[in-house]
């Protein structure tokens, strides 16, 4: 009797088979790691975090958070620096759903929150096009811990009846097209994202635009971390105390800020001592 040659539908099975079979697909989790110190994971990260197969993390994740994961978990750095990316957006997107298709539980750990300059909506929206589940975990974001640990709130009645968040640079690289006289008006906090190497054009268009250049002003570096620096100057000393800094770090900048000055005012006045020593003016 001769054999009977398979059918298309037969065929076609078999080469499913012979990837990722029967699996079902997995997710993909935005996860908000906070701004470094663990204690500062939310509950809910934590369990996510255990559950992982893969862990796709920021180069701002600490350590002390990616060593939660499980130890079978594969990590994979997609750190990024200014002008140094390992990977582009659009390959960390690829990735995530490539993973997830895979039948993987993959957690997307971001410094911070995923929704705060973390380019999560960016991931959210690749992986629903790809039809892959996409949730999202909220993270302390650094503003937050920056501003408690120094003492100085983001609102605060009589001298911060709003605060708002922005990036410190344009896509560019440059300082970013913002409503600066917006920005301006006195009583509000203005808290400025990888502003660092931009921050003598923030301080141009913020005075410029009509903003005392006197307005108390603070800079945090690695904030909730052990090596926390804090900087308190004004909005006109700004470009001279950012100079200072090497990490990464938040500029803010409204009336709250003079509530720091008692906390770091002998780290204030080393950052002037040397830059009168450079020549700088203050």
């Amino acid at each position: 009797m001769a054999h009977r040659k398979p059918k298309a539908k037969e065929t076609k099975r078999l080469v499913v088979l012979g990837g990722r079979g029967e699996r079902a697909a997995g997710t993909v989790w935005l996860v908000g790691a906070g701004p470094g110190d663990p204690d500062l994971l939310t509950i809910k990260a934590l369990k996510v975090l255990q559950t992982a197969d893969v862990v796709v993390h920021d180069g701002l994740v600490s350590d002390e958070v990616l060593d939660l994961a499980p130890g079978a978990a594969r990590r994979i750095s997609v750190a990024k620096r200014k002008s140094r990316h390992s990977y582009a957006q659009e390959d960390i997107n690829r990735m995530l759903v490539a993973f997830a298709q895979d039948g993987l539980t993959v957690v997307r750990l971001k410094g911070g929150d995923p929704f705060i300059f973390g380019r999560g909506g960016e991931e959210l929206e690749a992986c629903r096009a790809a039809g892959v589940e996409c949730k999202v975990v909220p993270g302390v974001t650094a503003a937050l811990a920056a501003a408690a640990d120094a003492g100085a709130p983001l609102t605060h009645r009589g001298s911060a009846q709003a605060v708002t968040f922005v990036t410190g640079h344009a896509s560019t690289g440059q300082v970013p097209d913002l409503d600066w006289p917006s920005l301006a008006k006195a009583n509000q906090t203005v808290v400025i994202y990888m502003g660092v190497s931009t921050a003598a054009g923030i301080a141009a268009q913020l005075i410029g635009a009509g903003r005392a250049g006197s307005t108390p002003a603070l800079i945090v570096e690695n904030a909730s971390r052990a090596d926390e620096r804090r900087v308190v100057t004004t909005l006109a000393g700004l470009p001279q105390a950012a100079a200072e800094v090497a990490g990464p770090a938040l500029l803010i900048v409204g009336e709250a800020m003079a509530l720091a000055q008692a906390a770091t005012a002998e780290v204030v006045s080393h950052v002037e001592a040397r830059g009168r020593e450079r020549g700088v003016k203050s």
